[in-house]
């Protein structure tokens, strides 16, 4: 390869490059000249970008100007400085830039080729490290060495990654028998064989995609090293470069590896990503490959997407995204599995028949007959089935994918009617292993999205929130994964009890086929949650299965948020709410069910999303809801009786172990009666021991750790005073730690009875440094003469991009002890410190707070009550949403 020829007239309006300064210029001239050229290049290309010129004519016109540039810079510091009779060292394009390609802010790898062993390493006589320097203080972004041509052929044989930059290699300036020296030195039969190529390649893609969780469905992905991204074009073209010596896409084709329909989806794919790719650059000033949230919208509206219907432009634009690079996986994975058959396996192999239709060879399944889905379309579905019966199988040879592919027209209305093939469907789900990753494996073949339509709607689509990190499918095959999991019993330290619970329920199918339809409304307007149990109702009613189990599965659907909401959002300490809840539930059956729906549910929403704390609120509840189911609805526990229960329990606890059974009275006398059903038994026991061992009417600031819920708690125990809970909360939002629920009690004789639970950023219990440092904090805030200060902290980058206006409802406390206030609004540092704040300036009590955060947006519930603890009124109601809503929506 050489110079790279200029770009074609009429193609884009070709940015003009203007000579060098005559008569030799100073280097500070020199470099005003290359800058102020770079610039206006740049700003040309960016203008005709927004303008719609074609991305590719784009990057390549990019890689040609700098080109010039390089060469009036590289004749300027070196050719110029020559000795006579001295060999001019090799300026060589790398990597993008040696294949003409260049993106505005990319870094411009350059090589350069040197017979002196002195200059390489990166050193390199005055005239190269001039040269370097010019380039640097000109704007340029280099990523350069300096080698000899041994030292090239050595680093290439230990690292593939460099083997594969210099594959791309182009002379630009230089001596031509030392480049020609280099070629040779670089040649497929003195460096890495096409197999050991092949295979060092595709173990760097499987690492690669490990880093991104092996899907291209991240909240911010990689458009260029995650799956399905640029790098993914990139490894098809390397190993066809490498084995075929193919210098285009096109050259597979020629090869019979790529049919024509697929290299014109790759190009498509490639453009798609380079027009990001562009686009990314510009917006955010330098190389940024991630589609961040700060520009995802940007990117829409100038790509011509606008709101509609029930989805942004923003979700309508990452859902082309999201589709393309899935198509770019797919195509990725086909591609390099041919390049394994063809390079690691010998072409003929024997052929073990696992069925009438398909056969194995070398580990994968492949057809007995390329007509087989023609003849008899009920195969496509048994395919999925014989691989999930087969777990020793690696795979779909390529070329049966490639058939199943062009049979996807055969997947019609009649298809989705046919009692076989609907059979074997409900078998697949019946499998005791493989479910998981054939579902996911019919996902990427297209063949699911053709048998549901209705899961085709969410293919690929996000939901512009920081709640739901992957997209609707994405999102619901990790929670069949997850399903899958529990019954295996991984991860039991995560899940403790689900591996228990699974084994309780009698057809693990129907909670898969929940799991299938729990979501996939999504996108439509309306509940998705009602809208998908009537698809669920509607496919069920294909499958042979019972009336009682189609019921289960609709109602598993109607009601997945159920359990979460209830656990997460009302206080199940109240024996009211869990006869509510066990109400709705109505069934052990439903309950088990519910419970593990609900696990694999939250999840497979964010890997950080699930932690102990969810775990314990959950198992609590399901304890609590299967005790009332069996004990019966008609026979609810009173409130009188668990307070009994909990006082006596306790008190024989703390008198076993030593405390003397007068402190304890002397707390419980001024305790309010609340206390003992809002607090559990380990809590009242705890925060008893506190209170009553110190002194009477001193102060009592007490934290522990409560594993294995990985929280902390706070009891706070001081004199009552007006915004003490403000005070209170500013300090846990100074310290960046998260509440999750408070119990504000005051006693008879005027002095708070706090419990705080709480965790710090990366979701575990305080450390003991931090405790201790909470404690000083808290004892200083809650001193009469400090007060409430007002937390400001700076607005987090991924919470900017949101707009989600407050919205406050109130309600009446069941119990009449006071108002439900429920706030719906946008996540921000200092939040609760902000609404306690609100809150003390209205002289309105806090008795109990549930704190509940779903990505950029949080659902907060306080049970609050008058400075004479009556219920709000309709006025202090109204005044309250009021300056909340100006607080908050500042």
């Amino acid at each position: 390869m050489s110079r790279l020829a200029a770009p074609a007239a009429g193609c884009l309006q070709r940015p003009e490059i203007a000579p060098s300064p005559e008569n030799k210029p100073g280097e500070s001239k020199m470099r005003e000249h290359l800058k102020s050229e770079l610039n206006r290049a740049d700003e040309a290309l960016a203008e005709q970008f927004w303008d719609g010129a074609d991305v590719a004519e784009l990057v390549r016109t990019r890689a040609w100007a700098v080109e010039q540039l390089l060469v009036q810079a590289w004749s300027y510091c070196v050719t110029d400085s020559l000795g006579e009779g001295e060999t001019e060292p090799c300026l060589v394009a790398v990597g993008g830039f040696g294949r003409g390609q260049l993106h505005p802010h990319s870094d411009v790898d350059l090589l350069i080729l040197t017979e002196d062993e002195r200059h390489a390493g990166g050193g390199g006589g005055s005239a190269i490290e001039k040269f370097v320097r010019l380039l640097w203080d000109a704007g340029f972004y280099l990523g350069h060495s300096v080698r000899t041509v041994a030292a090239c052929e050595e680093e290439a044989r230990a690292d593939v990654s460099t083997a594969t930059s210099l594959m791309e290699a182009r002379l630009i300036s230089g001596s031509p028998q030392m480049f020609a020296a280099f070629e040779q030195a670089m040649a497929p039969h003195n460096m890495w064989s096409a197999s050991e190529f092949f295979a060092a390649k595709f173990e760097e893609q499987l690492a690669r995609h490990a880093r991104y969780n092996e899907t291209a469905y991240n909240l911010e992905p990689n458009i260029k090293e995650g799956p399905g991204g640029l790098r993914d074009i990139q490894m098809v073209a390397w190993v066809a470069k490498r084995h075929f010596g193919a210098q285009t896409l096109h050259g597979l084709v020629d090869h019979g590896f790529l049919t024509e329909s697929e290299h014109t989806d790759l190009q498509s794919g490639r453009h798609l990503l380079w027009r990001v790719r562009f686009a990314l650059h510009l917006l955010a000033g330098r190389a940024e490959d991630r589609l961040l949230f700060d520009y995802q919208r940007d990117i829409a509206k100038r790509f011509g997407y606008s709101d509609g219907g029930a989805n942004l432009a923003v979700e309508q634009f990452m859902q082309l995204y999201y589709r393309s690079v899935m198509q770019l996986e797919r195509l990725n994975e086909r591609l390099l599995q041919l390049f394994e058959e063809d390079l690691l396996l010998t072409r003929e192999g024997e052929s073990v028949r696992v069925s009438d239709e398909f056969s194995a060879r070398h580990g994968y399944l492949e057809v007995n007959d390329p007509q087989v889905f023609t003849r008899r379309p009920a195969a496509l579905m048994e395919l999925f089935v014989v691989l999930a019966r087969s777990p020793e199988l690696r795979g779909v040879r390529a070329s049966t994918i490639r058939i199943i592919r062009d049979s996807l027209h055969l997947v019609d209305d009649a298809f989705r009617q046919d009692a076989e093939i609907n059979a074997l469907f409900l078998e697949l789900l019946s499998q005791p292993q493989g479910i998981y990753s054939q579902l996911s494996r019919m996902n990427r073949y297209g063949i699911l999205a053709a048998y549901l339509p209705v899961f085709g709607n969410i293919v690929g689509r996000m939901q512009y929130d920081l709640f739901h990190v992957y997209t609707v499918d994405q999102h619901t095959l990790f929670v069949v994964r997850n399903l899958r999991r529990f019954a295996y019993g991984k991860y039991g330290e995560n899940f403790p009890h689900a591996q228990a619970v699974f084994r309780r329920i009698d057809q693990p199918e129907l909670l898969y086929l929940a799991a299938l339809f729990h979501d996939i409304a999504k996108g439509r307007g309306g509940d998705h949650s009602e809208l998908g149990a009537v698809d669920a109702e509607e496919f069920c009613a294909r499958l042979d299965i019972e009336a009682e189990d189609r019921d289960l599965v609709r109602w598993l659907v109607e009601q997945h948020l159920l359990m979460s909401r209830t656990a997460q959002r009302k206080d199940i300490s109240d024996p009211a709410t869990i006869q509510e809840f066990a109400a709705r539930v109505a069934t052990v059956r439903r309950l088990d069910y519910l419970y593990l729906l609900t696990m694999a549910d939250i999840a497979a929403t964010s890997p950080k999303l699930w932690n102990s704390w969810k775990n314990s609120l959950l198992w609590d509840l399901y304890l609590s809801t299967g005790n009332a189911l069996r004990r019966g609805l008609q026979n609810p526990v009173e409130r009188d009786t668990r307070i009994r229960e909990r006082r006596s329990r306790t008190l024989s606890r703390l008198l076993r172990s030593g405390m003397p059974s007068a402190a304890i009275q002397r707390l419980w006398d001024v305790l309010p009666q609340h206390a003992f059903i809002r607090l559990t038994a380990g809590q009242l026991e705890w925060t008893t021991r506190m209170a009553a061992e110190a002194e009477p009417g001193s102060d009592v600031i007490a934290i522990r750790s409560v594993q294995p819920h990985d929280v902390s708690e706070v009891l706070v125990c001081v004199s009552d005073q007006d915004g003490l809970f403000a005070a209170i909360t500013s300090v846990f939002d100074e310290m960046h730690l998260d509440v999750l629920a408070a119990r504000i009690l005051t006693t008879r004789d005027g002095r708070s009875f706090d419990l705080f639970q709480l965790m710090d950023q990366e979701g575990d219990a305080l450390i003991e440094a931090d405790a201790q440092r909470l404690k000083a904090r808290l004892a200083e805030a809650t001193a009469k003469e400090r007060g409430y200060r007002p937390v400001q902290r700076r607005m987090p980058r991924r919470l900017r991009h949101f707009e989600n206006k407050a919205v406050t409802s109130f309600s009446a406390d069941p119990r009449g002890q006071g108002t439900l206030m429920e706030v719906d609004c946008k996540d921000s540092p200092g939040l609760l410190s902000k609404i306690a704040g609100t809150l003390a300036s209205l002289d309105i009590q806090v008795h109990d707070a549930r704190i509940a955060t779903f990505g950029e947006r949080v659902e907060d519930t306080f049970l609050l009550s008058d400075s004479d603890h009556q219920p709000l009124s309709e006025e202090a109601s109204k005044a309250l949403a009021e300056k909340l809503g100006e607080v908050l929506d500042q």
